[in-house]
């Protein structure tokens, strides 16, 4: 019997979207609700993407546990009841739950009910408007698309340039939110969002952890920041490295202990180590040459996520493929003004660039991103750091204090908190916000809404924060401010 060869196929459609995270379902949800009948999701692993197996999820679920328990032991009264210590077994559990055991089932039910097709395989650009799709099997699907390519990929781990470390066995954000058990010690290389959750995770689940935090931990954020979440690891018992950097990396076997060298000649020892420097659109293999394109590159966007430097408005991206504001949250949010202005284009509207903070604009991408790192205490910012608004120029004033009010003496006995304000003196508004405390992720819409918003100053002065909540900060910082 001769061997069959695969198959190849070939068919127009109205949109196609490459990657069928969640950014992607956004997108094409959109186009298909704004009456584009043909639009095709393609996903070569599982379909819902990393937030939903490997990053926010799963980590989230690794988080809550103990910081529900630790927020006990702040209350007296209730402190006395959470005695016990956590149980690690229902924790991994649920966490496993929130993955539906890394099975996409729901998910792929969810995608066609929204009349949408999937198709599974590895897709890559061939071309203008043109997507080739390798299946499993080794057999091809080659789709045209008549109105749209929108690319959702998402991104990847970046690997720092680390003597040995190619040919070490290291977790990245994927083995650490799935891992089965907790290893007695763990390192963890990078303090950014994924690095000082997961130390945090860890530590409190019972690990020994080393976290080798370069100049700073969250360094992407206020420095007054990071410091009060170096601070808080500490206490908990991590291991903060400040200063030294990782030269060299090296195992003793697969399963053996690991050993990272630092450039001042230390040796930290762990039985896993986690590599948390950063992440970097998933560009290298999508075929960008074919379009003129560079691989391995962010795709560059204008305010509609139409990518640039390639003719005929055919090919559009969102997400952290975009390598802007890298988070769930925003790559919806980009995912839906990208569906809607490809469908609205498809029925001959929407020409031009979009105004800014209009329907078909994603102008929260470069000026009030939100973002929550759930450390304890929580991180919460939306908008600009105070270097950021002096770096584009802006006329700032920055009011900070501590978190010290009603509401928060209320939350937790020894509230630790601090709030940031800056303000464009130019327009008397506030373009950029943090907040640090046990339970300050709530407060982070609010401070969307007043970035977003633009209100000015003296208008948000009329909005009277309830007592006693720690919303009431707002009324401080005002304060502060001379209002």
């Amino acid at each position: 019997m001769s061997e069959q060869t695969p198959s190849t196929q070939e068919r127009e459609v109205d949109v196609v979207v490459i990657g069928g995270g969640s950014t992607g379902e956004n997108v094409a949800d959109r186009a298909h609700r704004g009456g584009l009948g043909e639009v095709v999701v393609v996903e070569d692993e599982l379909v819902g993407g990393e937030c939903s197996y490997w990053a926010c999820m799963p980590s989230k679920a690794l988080l809550r546990p103990t910081a529900a328990l630790a927020a006990a032991r702040r209350v007296p009264g209730a402190a006395a009841a959470a005695t016990g210590e956590v149980d690690v077994q229902a924790v991994l559990e649920r966490r496993t739950s929130f993955t539906s055991g890394w099975d996409d089932s729901s998910q792929v039910e969810w995608v066609e009910g929204a009349g949408l097709e999937l198709l599974r395989g590895r897709a890559r650009l061939d071309g203008e408007r043109r997507v080739v799709v390798t299946g499993a099997d080794g057999g091809t699907t080659a789709l045209v698309a008549r109105q749209a390519v929108v690319v959702a990929v998402g991104s990847t781990p970046k690997a720092p340039p680390i003597d040995g470390l190619d040919g070490v066995r290291c977790w990245t954000s994927r083995e650490a939110t799935s891992s089965r058990s907790v290893p007695p010690r763990l390192l963890v290389l990078g303090a950014g969002v994924v690095g000082s959750e997961l130390a945090t995770a860890y530590r409190r689940l019972g690990s020994d952890v080393t976290l080798v935090a370069g100049s700073a931990v969250l360094s992407a954020f206020e420095p007054r920041a990071g410091e009060l979440v170096a601070d808080a690891l500490r206490e908990e018992g991590v291991e903060v490295v400040m200063g030294p950097r990782a030269s060299s990396v090296e195992r003793d076997g697969d399963e053996g202990e690991v050993r990272l060298t630092l450039d001042d000649g230390r040796v930290l020892v762990g039985d896993e180590l986690l590599v948390a420097t950063g992440r970097g659109p998933q560009t290298g293999d999508l075929g960008l040459e074919t379009v003129g394109l560079e691989p391995g590159q962010a795709l560059d966007i204008d305010a509609a996520g139409q990518v640039r430097g390639v003719d005929g408005r055919w090919l559009y991206a969102a997400g952290d493929v975009t390598g802007l504001a890298p988070l769930t949250h925003m790559g919806k949010y980009a995912a839906r003004a990208v569906g809607d202005v490809v469908a609205a284009r498809a029925r001959g509207e929407a020409d031009g660039e979009p105004a800014p903070w209009s329907k078909h604009a994603t102008t929260a991408l470069h000026r009030a991103v939100t973002q929550v790192v759930f450390t304890d205490p929580e991180v919460a910012s939306v908008g600009l750091t105070a270097q950021q608004a002096r770096d584009v120029g802006l006329d700032v004033r920055v009011v900070e204090l501590d978190i010290a009010v009603a509401g928060s003496s209320l939350q937790a006995d020894g509230y630790t908190g601090w709030a940031c304000m800056v303000v464009d003196e130019s327009r008397s508004v506030v373009v950029g916000v943090t907040f640090v405390g046990q339970d300050v992720a709530e407060l982070c819409q609010s401070a969307a809404v007043v970035v977003a918003g633009e209100v000015p100053l003296d208008r948000l002065w009329h909005a009277v924060p309830p007592y006693p909540t720690i919303s009431e900060v707002w009324l401080r910082l005002l304060e502060a401010y001379g209002l």
